[in-house]
């Protein structure tokens, strides 16, 4: 048991550690002005064509299986790799990093209160008072704990998106736990990456015939390289291992690592400030995750 925790532990941090990084690289690529439903379709196609040689056969072996589950695939697809991470750069430039990861950092929460919905986990008066307090935390964030900004609906674009993509993912990683899989786990990773790739197609051509062309310099291709490897490839083989060993709920209690990884990054790279808010924010998602993860005591 202790051998099987320290590896989801290892697996998790360092999928937490590239993600975090993905923002960074994300606001980078917003700098150079790099279409940002364009880079997610680079992103996912190049780690395709990766892990194609490597899975290939089984998927091929197990194409009834895939077949017979393709709802279930296609949504794991949509929510993870069509609208979290195309969301997430999106957002990236309309919105400080910072303000970005405190909200991905209410993920662990919204895991629970998802899986309870879908009747994956049980939940419980904790549970559904940490999702209040996080989610208070979320709306003081998005609106810089000004009442003003709620009264007149004023709100950062970026902000709200972000929300979209926070709720994606726990919605991903809720549903990866609902039902044992017949692939390995980097079969698995591909067959939701193709499901996903699917529907970023069209969305992809789509801005392109908005004019939104990436020039394939060297910044975009450092940047390429970056999101393809390790938040592309590693960071989602790594959570899928960390998931399947402890669970959705205790897996995501890593994201929390998320914010404080990308919050010093950003101020060090970008001079991103730490504002009133985002602390009086943080404090409520702290709350949220403290009940969360409280159990009830039998009588």
């Amino acid at each position: 048991m202790v051998n099987k925790n320290n590896s989801a532990y290892i697996f998790l941090f360092l999928a937490t550690l590239f993600w975090a990084g993905n923002f960074v690289v994300g606001k980078f690529a917003s700098y150079h002005q790099i279409p940002p439903f364009s880079l997610n379709f680079y992103r996912w196609f190049f780690a395709w064509l990766i892990l194609a040689p490597f899975t290939i056969q089984e998927i091929i072996k197990k194409k009834t299986y895939i077949i017979k589950n393709y709802k279930y695939y296609i949504i794991l697809g949509i929510t993870s790799v069509t609208i979290f991470n195309s969301i997430v750069y999106y957002s990236l430039n309309f919105t400080q990093v910072i303000s970005g990861v405190l909200m991905i950092s209410t993920i662990p929460v919204m895991i629970m209160f998802i899986s309870s919905i879908l009747k994956i986990e049980k939940t419980n008066i904790f549970q559904i008072l940490g999702v209040a307090c996080s989610f208070l935390g979320v709306i003081l964030i998005v609106t810089k704990a000004n009442f003003e900004i709620l009264i007149n609906l004023d709100f950062n674009k970026g902000d709200i998106t972000m929300v979209l993509a926070m709720l994606s993912w726990a919605t991903y990683s809720a549903l990866l736990k609902k039902k044992k899989h017949e692939l390995s786990q980097l079969a698995l990773l591909e067959v939701i990456i193709s499901f996903g790739f699917i529907f970023l197609i069209p969305i992809y051509f789509i801005e392109y015939q908005m004019d939104y062309r990436i020039s394939l310099d060297q910044k975009f291709f450092m940047i390429l390289f970056y999101v393809v490897l390790f938040p592309g490839l590693a960071s989602f083989i790594f959570w899928i291992k960390g998931v399947s060993l402890i669970g959705a709920n205790r897996a995501g209690v890593f994201l929390h690592m998320m914010p404080i990884l990308s919050a010093i990054m950003a101020m060090i790279i970008f001079n991103e400030k730490f504002m009133f808010y985002h602390m009086l924010g943080s404090i409520f998602i702290l709350i949220g995750i403290l009940l969360s993860n409280r159990k009830i005591k039998n009588a």
